[in-house]
């Protein structure tokens, strides 16, 4: 299990910093060619790059798979196998060490594909296929996109940009011109809480007698205490900073790419499997570490009597607590990496700044360590009451991938019925009646794990009415982290109205054309299923009666799912070329309005509110998450003056 959470985690670091590689690769040229009104050829050919080979069939090879086509359109099924042709010859392949058919120079493979259905007027999709260079192996990909002769369905419209939207100078100046910056500093102090936490779990607390033995005994006099002290905190933080660094190359690449990955159906059940095993970890049943070899190698170097020997202590330091560290920040990455890299860096700021300091500043005044508590059964308290915390948070991540797929599986209920189990488990535990591995059965719990028990079955109280259809059920303390209220057990089934009295519309042209009718103006609410800020606003800023019957009696409200993973209708998944000139796939309605809000309003964050006239003119300056319900109602209003001076 260890081996496969790391290699996951390797995996992930080394898909995104593949977006900065210039990789060589095969330039292909798509065509088809119309059999039958089902049954198409579609042949890609190029040009291996210099020195290259790129392996063709090779059944007798285990492992190696031959150059293959996958289809955006789940209709179209490849049948039979790949045709090659070109420039081919058998070596023995020093990879594989087999004889193996490769291409060099020119290469053409052609597939039979039939549509089992609407044939769409393209189609689209990735060519796959392995390349070679003397030891050097490339899994390579390239997307492609070709006109289906005989197309059942007409393509829809691909003009996402609207052309008369100016963000630097809406109609009035009324909103927030700053956006990202002003949740920077809430989201670094996030981390610099979680790295509070991580200082008191068993794997970190214990190090700071160690790391303070070492300067001292290293540091002849105070000023290299101080240089020491320093250095070794400032190598902390800076190795938790540079995690962000490869999540702000691929933000190059594509915006949207962080909330691809928060709301990744496979990456949240994933998380929510590997959450599952933290805390069963963290309940003392079994402990993950860092392969050994790892911490050995960087110790082993911890010891050299310059910059680069702290450079390395610090790097032990990381790799060591990484066991108890590594949950907390498996929590910031993915709660922190849908708002953009920059929020990412600033967690893992906080974080490393949280747990720099104190080694640090115990480096430089050693004599302060007589303060601290003697490690003891409290950090094992700590460390069990954490792996509590992890459960309940990993059902968070089954239920993004639920909201965004709409299985149905955790309705609200559902959700908070488990939370108060698990809280019922870490009540039992903290008064002493559950036991844990390695718990002393004979030991009375202290005054301070009763507090938290007491807390705790408050807690439970507190989550009760969640059960329940009454007016109590909104739990307005943890908007965000269950399931909406309209998605619910008790057949809520508008999972998108919101509470509002019309039904809320979901698609921007029909809300543009509601709004001319009715003459009133368009609020854009764009949103995500995995989105809590935005489930904060609705249950906590829309629920409140002025803000609810303004918005319900002046304006048409859209509200946009960036995060849906619903396939749009095959005539209108297209390719489209961004305003930088790069090509996007638009396959489905999360696609859609995430390109939407990029083209538009550049801002990739959720919630994201904007108010447009019947002329698709920008009114005011877009709004994010607001919990002063009355600074959003007075921008609300802002945008109803302003609509009503220019009719």
């Amino acid at each position: 299990m260890k081996q496969k959470l790391f290699a996951f985690i390797a995996f992930l670091f080394s898909f995104l910093t593949g977006f900065c590689q210039q990789e060589p690769a095969v330039q292909w040229k798509v065509t088809t060619q119309r059999l039958d009104s089902q049954q198409y050829i579609i042949t890609a050919s190029g040009t291996v790059p210099a020195g290259w080979q790129v392996y063709g069939m090779n059944p007798s090879v285990e492992g190696l798979e031959p150059v293959s086509f996958s289809f955006d359109y789940e209709k179209i099924k490849p049948a039979g196998q790949v045709r090659y042709s070109g420039d081919s010859a058998m070596i023995d392949d020093p990879v594989f060490s087999a004889k193996v058919k490769v291409f060099r120079g020119n290469i053409t493979v052609s597939q039979l594909i039939r549509i089992a259905d609407t044939v769409p007027p393209t189609a689209t999709g990735v060519i796959r296929y392995f390349m070679a260079k003397e030891m050097e192996f490339l899994a390579n990909e390239a997307n492609f996109e070709t006109t289906l002769e005989g197309a059942t369905v007409k393509a829809a419209s691909g003009d996402i940009r609207i052309q008369t939207i100016d963000l630097a100078n809406p109609v009035s100046q009324c909103g927030d011109t700053s956006l990202q910056e002003k949740s920077l500093w809430g989201i670094f102090l996030l981390g610099f809480i979680g790295g509070l936490i991580g200082l008191l779990t068993p794997c970190v607390f214990p190090m700071i007698p160690v790391t303070v033995s070492f300067f001292t005994r290293r540091s002849r006099n105070k000023a290299l205490a101080v240089r020491n002290g320093f250095f070794y905190g400032l190598f902390i933080f800076l190795i938790y900073l540079s995690a962000s660094i490869p999540f702000h190359i691929a933000g190059n690449v594509q915006p949207e790419i962080f909330n691809n990955i928060s709301t990744n159906v496979w990456l949240n059940a994933i998380f929510f499997v590997v959450f599952i095993v933290f805390a069963i970890s963290f309940f003392g049943y079994f402990e993950i570490t860092l392969p050994s070899g790892i911490a050995n190698r960087a110790d082993s170097k911890s010891g050299l009597g310059s910059i680069g020997g702290i450079f390395f202590m610090a790097l032990t330091l990381v790799i060591v607590s990484f066991s108890c560290t590594g949950v907390i920040l498996g929590s910031l990455l993915v709660g922190s990496i849908s708002e953009g890299a920059w929020p990412l860096t600033a967690g893992l700021a906080g974080f490393g700044f949280a747990l720099a300091l104190p080694f640090a500043l115990f480096a430089i005044f050693p004599h302060w360590l007589a303060s601290l508590p003697r490690s003891g059964g409290w950090l094992d308290t700590v460390k069990k009451v954490l792996a509590f915390l992890e459960l309940a948070l990993a059902l968070k991540f089954l239920s993004n991938a639920d909201l965004v797929m709409h299985w149905g599986l955790l309705k609200r209920e559902v959700f908070i019925g488990i939370w108060i189990l698990i809280s019922i488990g870490l009540a039992l535990y903290l008064f002493g009646i559950l036991h844990l591995p390695h718990d002393n059965r004979d030991e009375k719990p202290g005054l301070i794990r009763k507090l938290l028990g007491g807390l705790t079955i408050l807690f439970i109280l507190y989550l009760v009415p969640g059960l329940t259809q009454s007016k109590y059920a909104n739990l307005k303390w943890l908007s965000g982290f269950p399931p909406p209220l309209s998605y619910s057990i008790y057949g809520k089934e508008n999972v998108q109205n919101k509470g509002l009295e019309a039904n809320v519309i979901n698609n921007y042209a029909a809300a543009l054309d509601s709004a001319r009718r009715q003459n009133k103006p368009l609020l854009i609410d764009f949103t995500g299923w995995a989105c809590v800020n935005c489930r904060k606003m609705e249950e906590n800023v829309w629920t409140q009666p002025e803000v609810h019957d303004y918005i319900s009696q002046h304006y048409i409200l859209v509200s946009l799912y960036v995060d849906d993973r619903e396939k749009l209708p095959v005539n209108e998944r297209i390719s489209y070329t961004t305003r930088d000139g790069q090509q996007k796939r638009i396959q489905t309605i999360g696609d859609k309005w995430a390109t939407f809000q990029a083209e538009n309003f550049n801002q990739v964050t959720q919630p994201l509110y904007v108010v447009l006239d019947t002329q698709e003119r920008l009114l005011s300056h877009p709004v994010g998450y607001t919990p002063d319900w009355k600074e959003y109602l007075a921008w609300l209003k802002c945008g109803k003056e302003t609509f009503d001076r220019l009719k």
